[in-house]
């Protein structure tokens, strides 16, 4: 085959999409600790709204956050991008844990997914899934339809190692006060996180974050985001529909949706050519938050696209002064 007669790669959007997280990052670093979490989200969702707009794509909102807390957010619907090729879906999360950035705690991110138009798994009415997700030593390991001793030990099986070597990524909450105990019972370690279980899912499939499988109920828009990123790494997840209230479940069940089906990231993300990125907004164990200096500002991100199974990590430093030049963003 002649060089001229290959198919050229067409273009990552995920380095484009990467500016739209580190705006929000940025816009959204001056609230950090402040204990105001709207004030913070607005300043991230202004910011990546405005920098989406640049992105030559043609976009729609499948899911957007905010709608279940009455935050800011970008809308279910809104087209984003400026309208040019190709068309796509777009799932967004200005702030994956509006709380810890209120608090000034971390492991807060910016994170957004793009996927081929019609492609991207839409909850409906459901703001809530039972994940679980695991790194790529593990893949075909996991059965969310089983408990999670069982799991566990298939976890460790396949990692050659014990279960008390592992470490699991559980949300702190209340609702999970059984699935706790039971971890506990088996004997391996756990990680409580206050909020942000994006970041569980892609540590899972991150060597240095130290984490091997993230269990519990987290949010629906936060487990399509992290598809996309587990596509690209090469981990699994796998999620059932988990409403947390009567009117929720009733609204979930009356739009059609089957409570018992398991959604793997294949469902969740029906393509092969989708793209995440994500930028840190507080210090974590996957990414540094982001750090002010005299006249700069660095932000750390990561960049994927799963037709490749590229992952790239991009340290960046932005001049405020010039960007306040020209941008119509408050940094």
């Amino acid at each position: 085959m002649t060089a001229t007669s290959r198919q050229q790669p067409d273009r990552n959007l995920a380095m484009e999409l990467v500016r739209a997280t580190e705006s929000a990052c940025l816009a959204a670093a001056r609230w950090v600790g402040r204990g105001d979490k709207n004030a913070a989200d607005g300043a991230a969702v202004g910011a990546m709204r405005l920098s989406l707009s640049t992105v030559s794509m043609d976009g729609i909102v499948v899911i957007g956050e905010g709608e279940k807390d009455d935050a800011p957010m970008l809308f279910n619907g809104e087209h984003v991008g400026d309208g040019s090729d190709p068309a796509v879906d777009v799932a967004v999360d200005p702030i994956d844990g509006t709380t810890l950035t209120a608090q000034g705690k971390t492991n807060a991110l910016s994170v957004i997914a793009v996927a081929d138009r019609g492609s991207m798994f839409d909850p409906g009415p459901s703001f809530y899934m039972d994940k679980i997700a695991v790194g790529p030593e593990s893949v075909g390991s996991i059965d969310i339809t089983a408990g999670p001793t069982q799991n566990l030990r298939w976890i460790a099986k396949s990692k050659r190692e014990e279960v008390r070597d592992l470490t699991v990524i559980i949300l702190d909450r209340p609702r999970h006060a059984d699935l706790i105990a039971e971890v506990r019972a088996s004997g391996c370690r756990i990680r409580l996180i206050t909020d942000g279980d994006v970041y569980g899912s892609v540590a899972t499939c991150w060597p240095d974050a130290g984490a091997d499988v993230l269990f519990g109920i987290g949010g629906t828009p936060e487990g399509v985001i992290s598809a996309a990123a587990m596509k690209a790494m090469g981990g699994e997840i796998q999620a059932r529909l988990c409403p947390q209230s009567d009117a929720e479940r009733a609204a979930v069940l009356a739009a059609g949706y089957d409570l018992d089906r398991v959604l793997t990231q294949d469902d969740l993300i029906d393509s092969d050519n989708c793209f995440f990125a994500a930028t840190g907004l507080t210090d974590g164990a996957l990414l540094r938050g982001v750090r002010f200096g005299r006249d700069d500002a660095r932000t750390q991100s990561l960049v994927m696209r799963s037709r490749s199974g590229t992952v790239r990590m991009i340290d960046a430093t932005h001049r405020v002064s010039k960007l306040r030049g020209f941008a119509a963003i408050d940094y």
